[in-house]
């Protein structure tokens, strides 16, 4: 059986056109952003020749920092430094009370204090995207067409949302959320009908 693309007289996509698509890891403690080039995947490393984005962004009065400066000043600006925002995606404020920040806001939403304001998860989560984002964009030469981003399993309805909306928030079109044992069986060929028995385990910071 064949599959036919049907589309509107001049609206037809050219098959050759090239596109650009990263998956990004979003990470506890660390985020990566991966592309496949010349058939071999393979992640994107910032313009020093570093793979690993710490999961950090720093707040200050002029500005935002992420990332390993961020992750450096934690210690002495805990509460403008947020790290492990993962595990308060689409979670209320009962959920996030064992939390060095301040928070504040509607219960259903809650929001960390910071000396730039008031910021929720969602938006923290977005600037470790367009970082990546942006970091892709600089190897990859142009615009991303859109980014495969990956969560726990075990992420529910709410926090696979909040997930979408810190990634449109950081401009980046969703093509897709992935479970991340799903990404890693298929990062080492499980997608090819393999014979046997295996496990996959996710040993992440979370």
């Amino acid at each position: 059986m064949a599959l036919l693309q049907i589309t509107e007289p001049g609206e037809a996509v050219d098959p050759h056109a090239r596109k650009r698509a990263v998956g990004i890891d979003l990470g506890t403690t660390n985020s990566l952003v991966a592309s496949v080039r010349g058939s071999v995947p393979e992640t994107i490393a910032d313009e020093s020749g570093t793979h690993l984005l710490p999961s950090a962004v720093r707040y200050l009065d002029d500005g935002v920092v992420v990332g390993a400066e961020a992750l450096d000043a934690a210690g002495d600006d805990p509460l403008n430094t947020i790290v492990s925002v993962k595990r308060m995606m689409g979670r209320g404020a009962d959920d996030v009370t064992e939390v060095a920040y301040e928070v504040v806001g509607d219960d259903a939403a809650p929001r960390l204090r910071t000396v730039a304001g008031d910021v929720s998860p969602v938006e923290v989560s977005a600037e470790i995207l367009r970082r990546l984002g942006a970091r892709a964009q600089d190897a990859l030469g142009g615009e991303l067409d859109g980014v495969v981003v990956t969560v726990p399993a075990y992420f529910d309805d709410a926090q696979r949302q909040a997930t979408k909306d810190a990634a449109r928030l950081a401009g980046l079109n969703v093509l897709r959320l992935l479970n991340e044992p799903t990404a890693a069986a298929v990062a080492y060929g499980l997608d090819a009908d393999a014979e046997g028995v295996v496990a996959v385990y996710d040993l992440g910071g979370g």
